[in-house]
This record gives C-alpha cells, structure tokens and sequence, in this order.
C-alpha cells in the first residue's frame, strides 16, 4: 500500500474517495502536520497501491478496504488512530469502525454517505446526479475512458469542475489526476469500488437494507454546501448513526471540502482530534 505521510503527534490516517487519491490531501496536510502524524494512504486499487485485479472485480467492498487499512495500521505499529474522510474512505471509515471501535480516537466526516440517507440516493431529481455510479459497473466502462488521455481527461473534468463548489478549484492539480487515472489499472481499480457495492446499492434503491448499529464514537462533520452529489441537507440523520456526531456546514465547498477549503477543514478536524487522545 503506498502512503504519503507527514508530521508528529497522535496519528491520523486520511482516506479520499473517488476520483481521488492521496494527493487530495496536499493542501490541508501542511495546516496539520505541526500537531499530528498524518497518513494518506491511496486505498487499494487506487494511485500507487497494488490492484487486486486488473479486470473488473467484486473484491474491493468496504469491508476489505477497511482489512487492508487496519492491516496497514499494524504494519506501522500504530494501535490506534484517528480517521478523517470522505465519500468512499468514509464508508471504508464506517467499516473500521464497526470491525475495531477500540482501535478509534475518533471519526471525522467530510460529506459522508451513510445509512442515513437511504432513498433519497434515487430519488427522481437525484438520478442526473448518480449515473456514473451504474455506468462504473459495465464492463467496458474504464476501457472507454482511458481510451486516449484525452477520453480520461474529459471523463474527469466533468466531475472535478461539477462536484466542487468553484469550476476552476482543480485546475492546479488537473494534469496530476489525469496523470494518475492513466496509470495501468487505476481507471479500473476506481471503477471495482462501484462493482463491488452493487449490492448495497441495490438493498439502498429497495428500501431493505439492513440496520446498522450507532457508531458511538468521537465524531466531526463538516459538509460542503455546494456538493451536487452527497446532498448538505442529507446530514440531517447523522446523529442517529453517529450518537456523538457534531456537524457543521462549510459555505464555500462543494463535495471535496478538504481541497476545496483546507484552511476551514484543517480547523475543524483540528477542533476534534486535538482534545483527544
């Protein structure tokens, strides 16, 4: 598993979504690093990290990402950590949490899919916003996008001019994420998340999925106002699932609050972890 990492103090392992890796946290690392031992590692199938396979898979659920990351946590003898982050290392987040509660300091959420927000994934206004999520699934969706550099980087444009609160917050960092995305697997690696949640999509879309049990833990939230895809007003359940969940809502972000806004998302992660150890 590749990671970057920085700092000293407690531990704090930061865990992106898609599409991301672990350069999403370049610019609040920096504001964190004086106070904490940072981790950002690229979750298997993503970045620099091993694939499990290089076709499409049903092995990347949130219940082995979260294997790999508490295997990852023993091999850098770190017994227990905080974990901060968002969309897919969210859920992955969840899954620790449940597996291995005494391993958590605590959890902090930026847009952070969970239970809670049930059907309103598909409801009727939402379905222009989720698309890709059953495009991923065919079997010829990644061969299609990484056709050509050029097919990549319309593909992911679309997403990191849409999801953000401001069309131009990647334009920095564009070339790196086409650079990444079109490195042997890594179109595949994202797209077997998807895969491999079918399921639990499926269970979402019909109203049956199973309960989950509260995460009583130390919990932060702060949501972009602007995300298109993981709705502000989806936040309104978090203290259902999460007892101790404390949310705030960041005004001038959209879905990748640490990016976008990495002086207020370095404060409010600061505001958790830092009185706890």
């Amino acid at each position: 598993m590749h990671y970057a990492r920085t700092g000293k103090g407690p531990p704090l392992i930061l865990l992106h979504g898609w599409p991301e890796f672990w350069l999403t946290w370049r610019r609040v690392m920096p504001l964190l690093s004086d106070t904490f031992d940072l981790i950002a590692p690229d979750l298997p199938g993503f970045g620099a990290s091993d694939k499990s396979s290089f076709g499409p898979s049903r092995r990347q659920t949130a219940d082995a990402l979260a294997d790999d990351i508490l295997a990852l946590m023993d091999a850098l003898n770190l017994p227990r950590v905080g974990l901060v982050g968002h969309d897919v290392g969210a859920m992955v987040m969840q899954a620790i949490a449940l597996k291995a509660p005494h391993r958590l300091s605590g959890l902090f959420f930026f847009n952070c899919p969970y239970p809670g927000i049930g059907q309103r994934w598909y409801a009727p206004e939402q379905i222009k916003e989720v698309w890709y999520q059953n495009f991923h699934q065919l079997p010829w969706a990644a061969q299609m996008v990484g056709q050509s550099r050029e097919s990549c980087a319309l593909y992911l444009r679309h997403f990191l001019t849409h999801w953000p609160a401001r069309v131009e917050a990647f334009e920095e960092d564009f070339d790196a994420w086409v650079d990444n995305f079109m490195q042997p697997g890594n179109i595949q690696g994202g797209f077997n998340w998807y895969l491999s949640v079918a399921e639990t999509r499926l269970a979402i879309a019909r109203g049956d999925l199973p309960p989950q049990p509260p995460i009583d833990l130390p919990t932060g939230v702060l949501w972009g106002r602007h995300d298109p895809v993981l709705r502000v007003e989806w936040a309104d359940r978090m203290t259902e699932f999460f007892p101790q969940a404390r949310v705030e809502v960041c005004e001038n972000a959209g879905h990748f609050v640490q990016y976008e806004a990495p002086e207020e998302a370095a404060s409010a992660v600061r505001g958790l972890f830092g009185g706890l150890r």
